[in-house]
């Protein structure tokens, strides 16, 4: 698992994990929405749960994944293509297919650092670089994965509306986007 959590001094309200029951409800009402917007509108997700539920998304669709397919759902309607077919894909087959994407030849890399400065030393000072920004937040960059895991920055940036990461890493996030779909995968 990839996540942060709060650091000892954090006044985060709860450890920043994936989404569950309780902090998708905390997340939604974070919300800001104008009530003279429409209705449609007004069942859009906050910036927050969009963030949170796209980190799960994009994570190895385990037990874990599958049993929050429900939730993101109901929580992410903009996402609800990509649930409806993961939760109709058998276990086996989603998971050879997200290996198959994610896990070879970094063409489709899901690690943000790796778009702009491939595997040189100004990666490792990015890398660095991210875990203080998720520090400065108070949070603890925790897991197996590097800080610039797209999962990761995306559940950062649910937990504390700091789009700064994601901003940074816009082209490659648009390479990204662009191979995936020149890919023709769900992703």
């Amino acid at each position: 698992r990839t996540g942060c959590r709060p650091s000892p001094s954090a006044r985060c309200a709860g450890g920043c994990r994936w989404l569950s029951v309780e902090n998708f409800h905390a997340l939604r009402g974070r919300r800001t929405t104008d009530r003279t917007h429409d209705a449609e509108e007004a069942r859009m997700p906050s910036d927050a749960v969009l963030y949170q539920a796209a980190a799960l998304c994009l994570t190895y669709p385990d037990d874990d994944f599958r049993a929050r397919l429900p939730l993101l759902r109901e929580a992410a309607p903009q996402l609800r293509e990509f649930v409806d077919h993961a939760a109709v894909t058998p276990a086996q087959e989603l998971a050879a297919h997200y290996v198959r994407v994610f896990d070879s030849r970094n063409r489709h890399s899901l690690h943000l650092s790796r778009w702009r400065h491939g595997d040189t030393r100004r990666r490792g000072r990015s890398l660095v670089r991210c875990k203080g920004v998720y520090r400065a937040a108070g949070l603890e960059f925790t897991g197996e994965e590097l800080p610039d895991f797209l999962p990761a920055v995306l559940e950062f940036t649910a937990r504390t509306g700091d789009t700064g990461l994601l901003t940074e890493y816009r082209d490659g996030l648009e390479q990204l986007r662009s191979r995936l779909g020149d890919f023709g995968t769900p992703y």
